[in-house]
């Protein structure tokens, strides 16, 4: 919560007129406990999982068998209304569970701890940026140790083997996962802002960032004019999909969850690598 109930005060603690991004965040933070902010992180990487697959959920479902064969990965599987359906519900599930339980009150907590800012003035655009990147290099080296960690046997047979119920995933199989994977997940989330303490409109673009690039590793399309093709070394739903495909407990195949390097270095790619396009671009079972 901003510290200052007039637009004057707070200029005269800047020492300067608020730009417009500040005005806004002044306007809407100041009576809004630090509590709530933190809170609508997780309702924004809720509404990202809810509305981020949509678009291509539609697209499978509504389109003509024939439209989608050229993007689709493995277009010869064509999911159901009710697979959508029932694995959207699951998920939805566990994620409302978790936010409204022990996710919310230590993810709160860690970030007051770690210096989390709610107040002003706002970051710069480099900053943000900055930050991002360290964020997304930090889920991605933790995260394929992670999901390496997921593919021992004890722990896919018990706990990731739900994750990888659907062969051929879809925008709503990102966070569809066992619970105890989702509470470690939704942990792990917050490690690096922990790390790198940073203002809570970062956190909160983190986290839709977050989200979308989950979504859109598991959407089971390969669209030519996505904008992550520009990403040096993202991995994107092609580099996903199979690891998928031919998931199982002794697939450690393309486990990084954004970029191809961890792979490359731990040599976690080699299978991948060798496979010819025609089994790599994924048509059926």
């Amino acid at each position: 919560m901003i510290p200052f109930t007039t637009v004057e005060a707070a200029e005269t603690s800047l020492g300067r007129a608020m730009t417009w991004a500040e005005a806004l965040w002044f306007r809407y933070s100041r009576s809004t406990p630090d509590y709530w902010l933190c809170f609508q992180s997780f309702l924004i990487l809720f509404a990202t999982y809810t509305l981020a697959p949509l678009p291509l959920t539609l697209l499978e479902l509504c389109a003509p068998s024939k439209m989608t064969p050229p993007y689709k990965l493995q277009s010869k599987v064509r999911l159901s209304p009710v697979a959508f359906l029932r694995c959207y519900k699951d998920t939805a599930i566990v994620l409302l569970l978790l936010t409204f339980g022990p996710l919310q009150f230590v993810a709160y907590a860690a970030l007051k701890v770690s210096g989390m800012r709610t107040g002003l003035p706002l970051p710069s655009a480099g900053e943000v940026a900055a930050q991002l990147v360290v964020y997304m290099l930090m889920e991605d080296y933790l995260g394929y140790w992670f999901h390496r960690f997921l593919h021992s046997e004890w722990i896919y047979d018990n706990i990731h083997y739900v994750h990888h119920e659907f062969r051929a995933p879809m925008g709503f199989a990102a966070a569809h996962a066992h619970w105890f994977e989702s509470l470690v997940l939704g942990f792990a989330a917050f490690i690096s802002i922990f790390a790198v303490p940073c203002h809570m409109i970062t956190c909160w673009l983190w986290f839709a960032i977050r989200g979308i690039a989950g979504v859109e590793i598991h959407c089971g399309f390969n669209l030519p004019f996505s904008p992550t093709k520009l990403i040096p070394f993202y991995g994107g739903a092609e580099f996903h999909d199979y690891h998928h495909h031919y998931g199982g407990k002794w697939n450690h195949s393309n486990l990084a969850p954004l970029f191809t390097f961890c792979d490359y270095i731990y040599g976690t790619h080699s299978v991948y690598r060798n496979q010819n396009s025609s089994i790599v671009k994924v048509h059926s079972y």
